[in-house]
C-alpha cells in the first residue's frame, strides 16, 4: 500500500478498535478520529501530548520510548516534540509527520492488531484513563484571529441594531471580515471566567458608567490551527490554504454585549472581546473530516479572484450549546446549529488574511465568528436567541435567561456523524465568576 492508500484506510467506516469504547456510536473518538492534545496524569505531572480514543488517551512519548512509534526522517527531534508541553514542535514537523502518525496510530488501535491489545504490561504504560488525566491548552499560540463569517448571524445583528432591510454592511459580501484578538486570553476549556468590568453606557444617562458586564454571552464557534506558517510579504493562495491548517477546534469567544456596544466604534470590539476566550482541548485533523466535506453556501456576489476555490470546502459538523445554572442538576440545550452554514469557508479566511501579505505562524489560532443556522433554535449566542433580553429562554429547570449569570456553565459540544461512529471533538467548557469588586 502506498501513503495515500494507508490515509485512506484511516478513514474506513467498517475500522474498529480493540479498545471497545471507541466503538461506542455515540462516542466522539472513534478510531476514525484520533485528534491531539497535551495531558498530564497522576504518573506524571510533565505536559506530553497524546491522542484521544474512546475514554481512553494514547501517550505519544511513551509509544515512542516503547519504539512503536516514529517517523523516520525526523529521529530524536519527533521524540522531543512528542515530550513537549505544547503541540507546537510536533506539528511544525509538517504534514506528512502528522499523517504518518494517524497512519501509525489507527494499525496499532485496530481491533485485529496484537501488539499492544495483548501486552498489558506494555499497555499499562502507553494508555491513560481520560478520567485520570488533566487536559491542558494543546498549542502555545502566537496570534488569535476571529472572523464574523456567518451571514445568518450578520443579518440577525445587523437587523437588531440597524436597518433590518440593510442588515448586512456594504463589505460584507464581498470579504471576510474578522479582527484581531487577544492570544494571551485563550484558555482551555474547563478553566473558570471571570465576569468583565468595563465602561457601560446606560440609555438613560449622559455618560458612561464603570462596572460589572451585565449582558454576558457567549459565541459558538470553531476554530482552526496553523499547521504551516507563510513568511512576510508571502500570501496564502485559497487553493492552497487547507494545505496550512493543522485541525479544528470548539471555541467560545464570550461576549460583553454591553461593553461592545458602548465601545466597537470606530475600531471594533476591545475589552469586550479580550477578557476570555475558551477553546476544546482536543484538535482534530483536517483529515479525520475529509469524510464530512461539503458544499459550502452559494456566494452572490463571485468572489474577487484570490479568494475562488475549486471544490466543497465546507464541513456536516453538528454543534450545540447547553446552558446549566449553578444549582441546576441538568443543563438545557439552548441550540442547536451546523457548521455548513458557514458563508466564507476556512480557506477564504486564510486567504483574505493573508493577502495583504501578513504572515502566520504554526499555533495560530483563526476564529469561524458566532455559527448561527437559519431558525430561530439555531443561533449561535444568546444575543440573537433571547433577541437582546426581549424573548427570554425558558430552562428545563424552571426559570429564564436573557443573558449568562454567575454560576452558570456554558458547554458547546461538536462532532460529525459518520455510519455507526462519530468524529467529535468532545466539549468546550467554562463557568462564569462573579466580576472583581
Amino acid at each position: 500500500m502506498n501513503a495515500s492508500s494507508d490515509l485512506q484506510a484511516t478513514l474506513d467506516s467498517s475500522r474498529k478498535s480493540w479498545v471497545e469504547s471507541a466503538n461506542d456510536p455515540a462516542s466522539d473518538f472513534s478510531i476514525q478520529n484520533l485528534p491531539f492534545g497535551i495531558f498530564s496524569d497522576r504518573r506524571s505531572d510533565a505536559r506530553r501530548a497524546g491522542v484521544a480514543i474512546g475514554d481512553q488517551i494514547v501517550d505519544l512519548a511513551a509509544l515512542q520510548a516503547a519504539g512503536l512509534l516514529n517517523v523516520s526522517t525526523q529521529g530524536d527531534v519527533f521524540a522531543r516534540a512528542v515530550a513537549s508541553d505544547t503541540l507546537n514542535d510536533f506539528i511544525a514537523l509538517g504534514r506528512d509527520a502528522w499523517r504518518s502518525v494517524r497512519i501509525q496510530l489507527s494499525t496499532l488501535l485496530a481491533r485485529d492488531t496484537a501488539t499492544l491489545r495483548d501486552d498489558t504490561a506494555l499497555r499499562a504504560k502507553v494508555m491513560v484513563r481520560q478520567a485520570d488525566a488533566q487536559l491542558h491548552l494543546p498549542v502555545q499560540i502566537p496570534g488569535y484571529t476571529d472572523f464574523y463569517s456567518s451571514k445568518e448571524h450578520a443579518t440577525n445583528v445587523g437587523s437588531m441594531f440597524r436597518d433590518p432591510k440593510n442588515a448586512l454592511l456594504p463589505n460584507w459580501s464581498e470579504m471576510p471580515i474578522g479582527y484581531n484578538g487577544r492570544a494571551s486570553s485563550v484558555v482551555v476549556s474547563g478553566t473558570p471566567v471571570r465576569r468583565p468590568n468595563g465602561q457601560l453606557k446606560l440609555p438613560d444617562q449622559e455618560r458612561p458608567v464603570f462596572g460589572a458586564c451585565r449582558k454576558l454571552d457567549i459565541e459558538l464557534e470553531t476554530g482552526f490551527v496553523i499547521g504551516a506558517g507563510n513568511a512576510l510579504g508571502e500570501p496564502v493562495a485559497c487553493a492552497d490554504a487547507e494545505a496550512h491548517i493543522f485541525g479544528m477546534v470548539l471555541l467560545n469567544d464570550w461576549s460583553a454585549r454591553d461593553i461592545q456596544q458602548w465601545e466597537y466604534v470606530p475600531l471594533g470590539p476591545f475589552n469586550a472581546k479580550t477578557f476570555a476566550t475558551t477553546i476544546s482541548p482536543w484538535i482534530v485533523t483536517l483529515d479525520a473530516l475529509e469524510p464530512f466535506r461539503v458544499a459550502q453556501p452559494v456566494q452572490e456576489p463571485q468572489p474577487l479572484a484570490y479568494l475562488r476555490h475549486d471544490g466543497e470546502h465546507a464541513f456536516d459538523i453538528h454543534l450545540e450549546v447547553r446552558l446549566r445554572p449553578q444549582l441546576a442538576k441538568q443543563a438545557s440545550t439552548i441550540a442547536r446549529t451546523n457548521f455548513r452554514h458557514m458563508y466564507w469557508t476556512m480557506a477564504q479566511q486564510l486567504a483574505h488574511h493573508t493577502v495583504s501579505g501578513c504572515n502566520t505562524r504554526v499555533g495560530d489560532l483563526m476564529g469561524s465568528g458566532t455559527i448561527s443556522g437559519p431558525t430561530d433554535d439555531s443561533y449561535g449566542s444568546l444575543l440573537e436567541l433571547t433577541w437582546n433580553g426581549k424573548k427570554p429562554l425558558e430552562l428545563n429547570e424552571g426559570g429564564t435567561r436573557t443573558f449568562i449569570e454567575d454560576g452558570d456553565e456554558l458547554t458547546l459540544a461538536g462532532y460529525c456523524q459518520g455510519d455507526g461512529y462519530r468524529v467529535g471533538f468532545g466539549t468546550c467548557v467554562g463557568e462564569i465568576l462573579p466580576a472583581r469588586r
